[in-house]
């Protein structure tokens, strides 16, 4: 099965989505700044989506610090910000979908029953939606095959058979997975620039549109940001929040996207950096060390 892109490229749109589990880091820094960049050399519309789906983890703090800091660095969005929270009967309206295809099955599976698979869930369970159950989405034998304008082709052979990702969880919240989907819908989302960290959950996205009878958006996934032992410069690994409208880290941040400029003002570097925007130059990379002089942004 081979799913292509949206072709009405002539009305791009594109979007940043972090997750409000922490302020803004460096590397989270990067990934805006290439869909915001990719989205105005195309003369497209670019939006920010605040994804707080898992109320666990993401606080409402968060959500300002990171939009605080985005519009420090001038990267304004074209339309209002979309909180992910508000939109949970969206999410429940098409988890009914794939309920009324037998694509999903209740689970009252444990973490202690699934450690032996590591923390997969290999096989439909005899599970009753009578007790605390998530909903999980069945494996499949489909296989997929994308254009990664970065990465190049994707073969994701396997990615479906031995594995049920979990779409609604059993305290309530819907995964990121079955939101993130459903979001880039319903906002008309036609060019996603993400991080390679996300290939891995590509597979289950575009089945997903198959069963909803969706088309996805392009996908392209730049470089990671990595440390010393090559693990993402994440919240996880314990990033440091970047400073707001600071020249030095934007620059910084430009270059890792392969873009290299002397702007005298944010302003000024936006806009040198829209023209210089060539994605062409990261093709094939999957992640990139963070630079000797740079290791402050750990």
């Amino acid at each position: 099965m081979s799913n292509h892109a949206n072709p009405m490229c002539n009305l791009y749109r594109g979007r940043f989505a972090p997750s409000p589990t922490g302020p803004l880091h460096f590397g989270s820094l990067v990934s805006a700044l290439a869909s915001y960049l990719d989205a105005k050399k195309q003369h497209g519309t670019w939006i920010i989506r605040i994804e707080d789906v898992d109320g666990t983890r993401c606080k409402p703090l968060f959500s300002q610090q990171i939009t605080d800091t985005l519009l420090s660095y001038h990267l304004f969005p074209d339309e209002d910000i979309r909180i992910q929270s508000r939109h949970t009967n969206a999410y429940e309206q098409q988890l009914s979908v794939l309920k009324a295809q037998k694509a999903v099955f209740p689970c009252n599976c444990t973490r202690q029953s699934l450690a032996q698979y590591h923390g997969n869930h290999p096989l439909v369970c005899d599970s009753s939606i009578d007790q605390p159950h998530s909903w999980r989405l069945k494996t499949s034998l489909a296989t997929y095959q994308y254009q990664d304008s970065i990465q190049g082709l994707l073969n994701f052979d396997g990615d479906l058979k031995n594995n049920c990702p979990v779409l609604k969880r059993k305290d309530g919240y819907f995964s990121y997975q079955l939101a993130v989907v459903v979001d880039d819908h319903l906002q008309n989302i036609t060019h996603l620039v993400r991080g390679a960290d996300l290939i891995d959950t590509t597979a289950q996205q575009l089945h997903l549109y198959h069963l909803l009878g969706w088309t996805p958006p392009s996908i392209c996934h730049i470089p990671l940001i990595t440390n010393d032992s090559g693990d993402k410069i994440s919240k996880q690994n314990h990033a440091k929040p970047i400073k707001n409208n600071h020249l030095a880290t934007l620059l910084r941040a430009l270059h890792y996207l392969k873009i290299d400029i002397t702007p005298s003002s944010i302003e000024d570097a936006l806009l040198l950096a829209i023209e210089a925007w060539d994605p062409s130059k990261l093709n094939g990379i999957k992640h990139l060390s963070l630079e000797e002089q740079d290791q402050h942004f750990l």
